[in-house]
């Protein structure tokens, strides 16, 4: 009985833990914690893909599987690179000033690669992870819970045409993650959804509570339409930002600018200026 005044403690503790957040303070801007997905700059290397976020006024970073680490070399990000290379993506990210916080959208076949994807990701001191691969469910939330990292799941563009594609529907990703374990949810790509015919804003509304981080992009139109710096498309951006203040999101939005490939920071620049504009 003499140990019952610290059960509110403990209990206090383990929501703690549940709601984690590794970001460091000291990177918002603006209230809001800003950068790049590093497949804006696919054209070039993760070292360049670094130095353009930070030109561009980010400073956390999503990387992706399979981009050339520097000019020159052979090595690849990916959660199979040695420890060695691995050792040298952190350096330059903390020579530059920014921060790593994602990596994705990354497939998963079995348990075995939810696992080897997990643990590059907590050595790497990531915010979470993005995939697409919600067959593996179980070990997602069994290895978010193990590392206390995040597991978002992501979407393309995709219709009921196809119904063995299923994630681009808020509705499907909400059934796959309403009764698990926090650290699971979804990376709202608001671009995609608008390929989807859907309202973005309606999107992130159904998926209320559940959002790990965000793929910003606008788009000049609905369906399939080039990408277009926020406020310029369909997106409604601004209206996408106040729903995520509603629902105190507190993750990532990764600037992803899928068009002008070999000269996107301005464009990088004009999106990540607009969500600071819409400070938190």
């Amino acid at each position: 009985m003499k140990y019952t005044c610290y059960l509110p403690l403990i209990a206090l503790a383990l929501a703690t833990n549940l709601q984690a957040d590794p970001i460091p303070e000291n990177l918002r801007q603006n209230g809001w914690f800003i950068g790049a997905q590093a497949y804006t700059f696919k054209e070039f290397s993760a070292f360049e893909a670094i130095a353009k976020t930070k030109e561009a006024g980010g400073n956390v970073i999503e990387f992706y599987p399979g981009q050339i680490l520097k000019p020159g070399s052979t090595n690849k990000v990916h959660h199979t690179m040695s420890a060695a290379a691995m050792a040298e993506l952190k350096a330059e990210c903390a020579r530059q000033g920014v921060r790593p916080v994602n990596y994705g959208v990354i497939a998963a076949k079995n348990p075995e690669d939810v696992r080897a994807i997990m643990s590059f990701a907590k050595k790497m001191e990531l915010y979470s992870v993005c995939t697409e691969a919600t067959e593996q469910i179980v070990a997602w939330e069994t290895n978010a819970k193990e590392f206390d990292l995040k597991v978002a799941f992501h979407e393309h563009g995709g219709s009921m045409s196809n119904p063995k594609y299923k994630v681009w529907n808020p509705l499907y990703i909400l059934g796959v993650v309403e009764s698990r374990d926090l650290r699971v949810g979804a990376c709202a790509d608001l671009g995609h959804w608008c390929t989807s015919e859907l309202k973005p804003v309606e999107c992130l509304r159904i998926l209320n509570g559940r959002i790990i981080s965000v793929h910003l992009k606008d788009k000049a139109a609905f369906g399939k339409a080039p990408v277009v710096v926020a406020g310029q498309g369909v997106v409604d951006v601004a209206a996408c930002l106040e729903e995520l203040k509603k629902q105190k999101f507190d993750g990532h939005i990764s600037v992803e600018h899928e068009n002008d490939w070999t000269n996107s920071v301005p464009k990088v620049r004009a999106n990540i200026d607009f969500v600071k504009a819409h400070a938190k």
